[in-house]
């Protein structure tokens, strides 16, 4: 039945939930019969979705892929704001467990279809009296449907109890809507072009929504004891997440490293090119630097300091300490044979501004960890050389990068690679 749709039904079905959840981001989702948790799968990437559940009365077909729902290493190098719950019940959605109590999003995708109509009532009373969730999506076979479907006789699936036509499964969620208080928009996935329009689609689909236009809706008295657990819990797994001091230090850490290493890489790259553009320039100039020395003495308009032997302009600004003007504080500069990276400089990067939101914090975080080393005002972080024995060190240099610096004899650093970025 799926080689005549492309992409196959139960993809598209699975999409359209998918669809639903970028629109709506539930914070808590349940899939009821949820089988091999192929759903579950796709949902756990929505970072908006704090707690995903699924439940089936099939123990082994849970078992056998329930582990694919498990953290992977991309989510402790890249934790979520919240932290991510996956639980999985073994159960029968006929009966009432109050674990599945305040949901945003219930789904039942190809499920009613496999209980006994008996059985139907009692689902939706759970569902929408008890469960009570903000939305619902059940999914269903058309029975209309079944003719264009070639070498179908009887029902699509052997477990398959009934097949509803379009029209009885309007009856039911509308009866559904009247009774628990929602509202029900009529969709599905699965069209064949030039299809009569009455028909449908293979596949229909229900979106129920809470109808808060009409004041209290009348809900199924819930007399079930609360600490009657009938399902019965066969995994449970908390995805890790910045809530977690730990996990969230060591997020931050990391981040400042890498982008103080970054900023350090790209400062050196920076201060070696114009000082081999100057070395190449001396000879040339050395004559007229001289006369343009006077006479800008004699004028006044442009001050020239001298660092190292080295000269630079600084044009109506005052020089600040170890040569550094006030712009240049947030710049990185040398102290002896480090760099030292400002935290003015780091909290503008994203990603650090995100976690630590000001200078204030992102210091107060970085002197608790003994991974990042700060200067004695704790106003900048402090990066030794790795390869120092191949840098040959000027010890006329100055803390501006515009004086003499270290020439490098190691090519193409690669500070990504060195950090596993």
């Amino acid at each position: 039945m799926n080689t005549i749709f492309t992409p196959p039904l139960y993809i598209q079905r699975y999409e359209f939930v998918i669809d639903f959840v970028k629109k709506n981001k539930p914070k808590k989702v349940v899939d009821l019969g949820c089988n091999d948790c192929t759903l579950l799968r796709k949902l756990k990437f929505h970072k908006e979705i704090e707690l995903l559940a699924g439940l089936d009365i099939d123990c082994a077909v849970i078992r056998a892929k329930m582990y694919e729902l498990a953290p992977i290493p991309t989510d402790y190098l890249q934790p979520g704001d919240h932290p991510l719950t996956i639980k999985l019940y073994q159960g029968s959605v006929t009966e009432r467990d109050p674990r599945t109590k305040g949901f945003d999003l219930v789904t039942s995708i190809e499920l009613i279809e496999h209980l006994q109509l008996e059985d139907v009532d009692r689902f939706t009373e759970v569902v929408f009296g008890y469960m009570a969730p903000v939305a619902a999506i059940i999914s269903t076979p058309n029975a209309d449907f079944n003719p264009l479907l070639p070498g179908l006789t009887g029902f699509r699936h052997y477990d398959h109890k009934f097949e509803w036509t379009k029209v009885e499964f309007q009856t039911w969620a509308l009866k559904v809507c009247k009774e628990f208080g929602y509202v029900v928009a009529f969709t599905g996935v699965g069209q064949i072009p030039a299809q009569e329009e009455s028909i449908g689609f293979c596949s229909q689909i229900g979106v129920f929504q809470i109808d808060r236009s009409g004041g209290d809706a009348p809900r199924l008295q819930n007399n079930v004891a609360e600490e009657h657990l009938p399902y019965r819990v066969l995994y449970n797994v908390v995805y890790p997440s910045l809530c977690d001091s730990n996990i969230f230090q060591r997020t931050l850490v990391n981040e400042v490293l890498y982008w103080a290493e970054t900023l350090k890489r790209e400062w050196l790259e920076e201060i070696r090119g114009v000082g081999d553009e100057e070395s190449e320039q001396t000879d040339e100039e050395g004559c007229s630097r001289e006369g343009m020395d006077r006479e800008e003495s004699q004028t006044g308009e442009v001050e020239r300091v001298e660092a190292g032997g080295r000269g630079f302009e600084v044009e109506n600004e005052e020089v600040g300490g170890e040569g550094r003007t006030d712009m240049g504080q947030e710049e990185p500069y040398r102290e002896g044979q480090s760099v030292c990276v400002p935290l003015v400089r780091l909290c503008s990067c994203p990603r650090v501004q995100a976690l630590s939101g000001t200078v204030q914090r992102l210091t107060k975080f970085l002197l608790e960890n003994s991974r990042v080393q700060l200067t004695n005002d704790g106003t900048a972080v402090v990066l030794v050389d790795s390869d120092d024995e191949d840098l040959e060190w000027d010890e006329n240099c100055d803390n501006t990068g515009t004086g003499p610096f270290f020439v490098s004899s190691v090519e193409n650093e690669d500070w990504e690679t060195e950090l596993g970025q």
